[in-house]
């Protein structure tokens, strides 16, 4: 499913590369995290990950987490495997079907 939204992206003219996230937990320990794309194109820049569902509460946090910890105010967005209407989160992340996410070329902008 990466490689097909990658593909997706190249072809609507995006900069894509991988992020990496840099946290710190409670004991001052350091995590790096990964975001999958993130998509440049003129003054535009999604950061989007990449999930088969967000079955439980708990998997859409996991897929959040480095959202979450990205210190701007770009859109961000995770793009699910399933054919759904695409909502947003109580953090503010747009979640989308992956044939949304195909057909619509201003998916990244709902």
């Amino acid at each position: 499913m990466e490689n097909i939204i990658y593909n997706e992206l190249m072809i609507r003219g995006y900069n894509v590369d991988v992020g990496v996230v840099e946290i710190r937990d409670d004991s001052k320990n350091r995590k790096q995290l990964e975001v999958d794309f993130v998509c440049n194109l003129g003054d535009k820049r999604y950061y989007i990950q990449s999930a088969l569902n967000l079955e439980t509460r708990e998997k859409t946090i996991q897929e959040e987490r480095p959202l979450m910890n990205i210190n701007d105010n770009f859109k961000k967005i995770i793009v699910v495997k399933d054919n759904i209407k695409h909502w947003y989160t109580e953090e503010g992340i747009l979640v989308i079907g992956i044939q949304e996410f195909l057909l619509n070329q201003d998916s990244l902008d709902l």
